[in-house]
């Protein structure tokens, strides 16, 4: 999966501000199950919130590794929560449009309020 523009993030963590994690890292870890959960929900929802129970020096591990084997981008952790982005390969079940790097801030969104 490419990178993705601090403009990019801060979209997504906006974005994120009103999901409840639909996943949840117990204290047995990362195992396979939790890997696969994870999956189906960034292949259902695009951008997820993930709650782990991991004491605070090994969250940021954690994420990284959750976000390694997901195949994901990590946007961010706010206290016991993880929020990853995966795109979705089929372009038609894409959910979430992505600003674009170099673009302008008066894009259609903008000219739609003006109206």
């Amino acid at each position: 999966m490419t990178t993705l523009t601090g403009l990019q993030k801060r979209h997504l963590r906006g974005l994120s501000h009103q999901l409840k994690p639909l996943v949840q890292v117990g204290k047995n870890g990362l195992t396979d199950a939790v890997v696969e959960a994870v999956g189906q929900a960034l292949d259902a929802h695009e951008l997820i919130k993930v709650r782990v129970a991991e004491p605070p020096e090994g969250r940021k591990a954690l994420a990284a590794d959750l976000a390694a084997r997901t195949a994901s981008l990590w946007i961010g952790t706010v206290g016991h929560v993880v929020t990853l982005y995966r795109r979705n390969e089929d372009p038609e079940k894409q959910k979430i449009d992505l600003p674009q790097p170099g673009g302008s801030r008066s894009g259609s969104e903008g000219e739609a309020d003006e109206g």
